[in-house]
Parts: structure tokens; sequence; C-alpha cells
């Protein structure tokens, strides 16, 4: 090396050791925005199934606990997760990369396959490493993978899929021929819902089709209007998944049938809600997204630091049979108004009933748009 290289090299050393002087004080660390060390937070993180307008209920009942329950000063940190697809794949690389955080100490998962090994055993690897797992809204596979989860939390759907049923049921006491829009026909929740559904409207009311559109919205459109198409006697839509109403809003909107057809569905989409405001949907089956979010981290927090008074209070004879490992969050009746003739008293007990100006005040008292 020649002089004025090794000199030039010595100046180059000097300006980075001045810069890291400069910018990095002695003995500090990488810090979150509250000043603390990101490197000693634990992690507690919910992973949905997709993107969907219904987790922005549920990230904030958990940023709310995190809040709440001052999270940040007893090191943790809570991070709400969403795969851009609807596919078993994306909650397989999301885990696997969770699996590489050492700070990960909490997972609250809504599946998206129930039946999926992949995603199982995924799970499995997390709580061997200590890592407490519980599912949301969407469970696994009770059957073959229960123990891949401490417990679930969320909307037991085939009692949500009955109560939208007797929704119908009061709707139309004739019966109707309905069909089923959602993203995807093997979903734990779907099938449950449509289950539901199908046992709560009873005889008189007849299933044409059930069509998934694996997330795509385009997709989910052309869904109802080929269904339409294909069968003219189909007088009611039902929408299983958030983003399958508004779809099947446009299209009866659109083609001008809405003489015709009923709209009924799960979830309150904002558009939902604003076509239910404009005379264009008939009964809403809302869950509580927000809850599962906030309950979800309480639980996860209670699993890590062994809580046991916190866990016994929401699973008060666990044990991973019949139903012990579930937790059933709150369920809603949204209707137009109270000229329906859809009424409160059809409705089992611990299900609420509420005009959409009641449910529109409810979730402006807690800054929400949708549910």
């Amino acid at each position: 090396m020649t002089h004025h290289s090794r000199s030039l090299m010595a100046c180059l050393w000097s300006a980075l050791l001045l810069s890291c002087l400069l910018g990095c004080p002695a003995g500090s660390t990488p810090t979150t925005d509250s000043g603390e060390p990101a490197a000693d937070k634990k992690r507690i993180v919910i992973l949905t199934n997709g993107d969907d307008p219904f987790w922005d209920a549920c990230e904030a009942g958990a940023m709310h606990a995190e809040e709440e329950l001052g999270l940040a000063g007893q090191g943790y940190v809570v991070t709400f997760d969403r795969p851009v697809e609807f596919a078993d794949k994306a909650q397989v690389d999301k885990i696997k990369q969770y699996a590489l955080d050492k700070n990960l100490v909490g997972l609250g998962i809504s599946i998206y396959n129930p039946d999926s090994p992949s995603v199982y055993k995924e799970l499995k690897a997390l709580q061997e490493r200590g890592v407490q797992v519980v599912t949301i809204d969407g469970d696994i596979n009770r059957e073959k993978y229960r123990d891949g989860r401490y417990a679930y939390l969320g909307t037991e759907n085939i009692i949500a899929g009955r109560e939208l049923g007797k929704a119908a049921r009061a709707l139309t006491p004739d019966g109707s021929k309905y069909a089923f829009f959602v993203g995807n026909t093997g979903s734990a929740n779907a099938i449950a819902r449509m289950t539901g559904f199908t046992e709560g409207a009873g005889a008189g009311f007849t299933e044409v089709e059930r069509l998934e559109d694996l997330g795509d919205r385009p997709t989910a459109r052309k869904n109802v209007q080929d269904a339409l198409d294909r069968h003219p006697e189909i007088n009611m839509l039902v929408g299983i998944w958030a983003y399958n109403t508004p779809q099947a809003v446009a299209v009866v909107k659109t083609r001008n049938i809405r003489n015709k057809e009923k709209v009924l569905c799960f979830d309150a989409d904002r558009m939902s809600i604003n076509g239910m405001k404009d005379g264009q949907v008939d009964a809403m089956l809302v869950q509580n997204p927000y809850q599962m979010g906030h309950i979800g981290v309480q639980l996860l927090k209670a699993l890590v630091e062994k809580d046991q008074k916190f866990i016994d209070g929401m699973y008060p004879d666990y044990a991973q049979e019949g139903t012990r490992d579930l937790f059933n969050t709150e369920l809603r009746i949204v209707v137009p108004g109270k000229e329906t003739p859809i009424k409160a008293d059809v409705f089992s007990p611990g299900t609420v009933y509420m005009t959409i100006e009641e449910f529109e005040k409810w979730l402006h008292e807690r800054d929400l748009t949708s549910s």
C-alpha cells in the first residue's frame, strides 16, 4: 500500500469513528418511539388471516389494551400483523419469521386454513420454544390439531350463523332461495357460519350456491353476477366475510333488483353500514373484533406471566376438549330500524339487538368506523 493510500485509509477510519461518536453516545442501544430499548422488549403479535377492514377494530382493541395495561412500561410491545394474501403460505412464512425472533413471547393467530399441517407444525415449534399461542376469530381443526394452541377466543361461528338464519326466517317467513359468498369455502369460520345459517333459517330455505373468491374483490363481485345469471330464482344473498356484502350491494343496485333480493351479511364493513343506511342491507350479524384484540392481548400477557386468576376467569374449567378451551366474544344483530320484521325476541338471550343508528353510536364511542 502506498503512503498516499495509507493516509487516505486513515482519514476514512477517522471520519467513521467521529461519526459513531457523534451519532451513538457511549453505551447506547436502539430504542422504540417511547425511548425504551427495543432489543429488551417482549413481543406479543396478533397475526390475521389476511388483510381486510374487519381487522381494523381488532387492531384498535389490541393497541388500546397495550395502552391501558401500560405494557410499554412493563417491557412489552404489541405488533398487529396482516399478511397481504389469504393463503396458508402467507401465514407459514410469517410464523417462520417469528421463530427467528428471540423476543417473541406470545402469538394470537386467526387461522386461514384449519386443516393446514404446515401451520400446525410451525405453531408447535413456537410452543416448544416457550411461546404462548392462542387462536383468535379463526380456530384450528379441533379434531386433529387442537394442541397447536392453548385456547380459542372469538365468535363461535355456528351460533353466529344460526342467529343470522333466524333473521332470514323473520324476514321471509315463507322461505327463500339463497346463495353464500365467501373468501374460502373451506375455512372453519365459513363452514360453521354457513352450516349455522342453514340450521337457523330452517325449512323453506334452499341453498342454491356457495361461491369463493380467495380474497379477490373483482372475483367476489363476479361471483354475485354469475350466481344471479345462472339462477334467477335466487332471492337472498348472504355475505359470509366482511367484504362480500358491498359486492352484493353493488350488483343489486346496478341491476335495479332490490325489490327482489334480500341482502344479509356477517360483519359490519363500512360500505355495508352505509348500504344499510341507504336501504340496501336487511340484517347484519356483527362480531366484536375490538373485544377479540383487547382480550387477546390480555390473555397472552396472562399466559406469559402465569396469571392463573385471569386465565381461570376466561376458562374456568379449562381442558382441551369440548368447549372448555373456547371463549365466546359478543354477537349483535343490526337492523335498519324499528320498522323491520326482524324483532329482538327471535334471537338468543345473549345476542345484542341494535338498530343501525344505535350501532353507529356504539362505534363512535370506541373511535371505530367498522366492526
